[in-house]
């Protein structure tokens, strides 16, 4: 399958720019849990802003703590889909280094992905720690992982609009010539 992005590339790009993207979320997000970890014990909170603390939280599910109570297993399954993910990602930024929104997108989740793998590997849960909020509703607490993970996710989203949008545009349907 030949995937075209908006932002195009040359063949000769390397995925070493990406696998350094996705390292350098991945060492911010185990940098900020470790200060987290040191600094804060389980369920602290300081006030930054009148819609921001930074609360110490873990989460043994996904996303809005999508299965934290399931007993365990969870874990196992979420750091497979984990890996899986990693060994895909990987793949994907290997065969396509030169689509520019594509392959951030990748990177950006790769990083992320990763350092969520390695807290439930080492904790047994994910560190959460940005806790936005307004008049009384708390947004689930996130980490740069996370962080790391949406932007991506809206970047494959970008780059898929914006793959359509150039094919449309390219197509010529006044020229049918049947």
């Amino acid at each position: 399958m030949v995937r075209s992005s908006a932002f195009g590339g040359h063949a000769k790009a390397s995925v070493w720019p990406w696998l350094g993207w996705a390292l350098l979320v991945l060492v911010a997000d185990q940098l900020t849990k470790w200060l987290i970890l040191g600094a804060y014990q389980l369920g602290d909170a300081t006030v930054v802003t009148g819609f921001f603390n930074i609360v110490r939280a873990h989460n043994t599910g996904a996303a809005f703590s999508f299965l934290a109570a399931a007993g365990g297993w969870q874990r196992w399954m979420f750091t497979g889909i984990g890996v899986a993910a990693t060994v895909f990602i990987v793949w994907q930024l290997r065969q396509h280094p030169g689509q520019k929104w594509f392959a951030f997108a990748l990177s950006s989740i790769l990083g992320g992905a990763v350092g969520n793998v390695i807290d439930r590997l080492v904790h047994g849960y994910v560190v959460d720690f940005l806790d936005f909020h307004w008049a009384g509703w708390h947004f689930p607490a996130f980490n740069i992982a996370d962080a790391g993970i949406t932007v991506g996710a809206a970047c494959l989203i970008l780059d898929e609009l914006l793959r359509v949008r150039s094919d449309k545009s390219s197509t010529s349907f006044g020229n049918n010539h049947d």
